[in-house]
């Protein structure tokens, strides 16, 4: 089969590689989409924590199945999608209910290899039903269960207004979700692009341009002089998760969904007399991703709006690179194959 390799940071390489053999316990996917995140434009930059070359990347997958191989309740042929979190299931974490933080956790298309390939082996525990979703739906369905997942972190109760920082599809889908959840969501981002795809593509009321000297002003203004009691970074940037704890209401909860390699750094007086939480939010759980696929059942969320850029799986490398571009205007960009 035919497979894409990161084989450094900054070089792709298509190569020849072995079709999975059948296993029991592992299920074979013919795949049929790849998204294309920030874990895969950070891993091709050389900024991924927890990464090591060669990789195959790719974990934002649908597909057909060809071989169940021990997973009850499902036939070869159906479309599915898979939970790319692999976890030991006897660690303190799994144990606990949260194998999203498994401590000997195999990230797909981050510790081992990916699914940018005609096939991949995945274990049939893993496996989602299709639902009668599309393939785009169906690769969509991990990137919102992130954020849904951090949503779900920040315990958001209707009516409170909700700051997600960062527009890219993680913050997108974020928004999504604390909407679901009922709460009054604020877009930051510097990038007014995006903030207009957020109000024109997802009707978020309240967005502000974080480059604004007035930030904070804009934010008093708009929670009626509160300042939003959930906070949730999607940026993975040092600059804006430290910037941000000064834009939390009293008894406010800061949720870091993104992640980046160096130190967090606050004002523990202003954190200490806010009483503020702050809590991280690594990948999701199986109850994250029914939930994200029971809303796009439901109409509640429309992934395709997030696909701004389509492209065979040939033409991945060549085109690669201008995904890391802003000017690009890409949100998410889905490679069929």
């Amino acid at each position: 089969m035919k497979a894409l390799v990161c084989t450094t940071p900054g070089q792709f390489d298509y190569s020849e590689k072995e079709k999975p053999a059948s296993v029991e316990g592992r299920a074979i996917i013919k795949i049929k989409r790849i998204g294309i995140c920030g874990t895969d434009l950070h891993a091709f930059e050389g900024t991924q924590p927890f990464f090591s070359y060669p990789r195959i990347l790719g974990h934002e997958l649908a597909g057909e199945l060809v071989e169940a191989n021990g997973a009850e309740g499902f036939t070869p042929g159906e479309k599915v999608s898979f939970i790319p979190y692999f976890n030991c299931g006897t660690c303190i974490a799994c144990r606990s209910g949260k194998p999203n933080c498994c401590t000997s956790i195999n990230v797909c298309g981050v510790h081992v290899d990916g699914g940018m390939a005609e096939y991949l082996s995945v274990p049939s525990s893993s496996l989602l039903h299709g639902e009668g979703l599309s393939f785009d739906e169906l690769a969509l369905v991990e990137p919102l269960a992130i954020g849904a997942h951090g949503v779900r972190r920040a315990d958001v109760k209707p009516g409170e207004f909700v700051l997600v920082i960062g527009a890219g599809p993680i913050g997108l889908g974020t928004m999504e979700f604390a909407r679901i959840a009922g709460g009054k969501v604020i877009a930051l981002d510097i990038n007014n692009d995006r903030l207009q795809f957020c109000k024109n593509r997802l009707k978020v009321e309240h967005f502000v341009n974080a480059l604004d000297p007035d930030v904070t002003e804009q934010l008093k203004q708009i929670t009626n002089g509160d300042m939003p009691t959930v906070v949730i970074d999607a940026t993975g940037n040092q600059r804006a998760i430290n910037n941000a704890f000064q834009y939390m209401a009293h008894g406010a909860r800061f949720v870091l969904i993104g992640l980046q390699k160096g130190e967090i750094s606050f004002s523990h007086p202003e954190f200490h007399k806010r009483e503020g939480t702050l809590m991280s939010s690594r990948n999701a759980t199986r109850e994250d991703f029914e939930h994200v696929i029971a809303s796009m059942k439901k109409g509640l969320v429309d992934p395709k709006t997030y696909i701004t850029h389509r492209v065979q799986f040939e033409e991945v490398k060549a085109e690669f690179e201008s995904w890391l571009n802003p000017a690009t205007g890409v949100i998410k960009a889905m490679v069929e194959l």
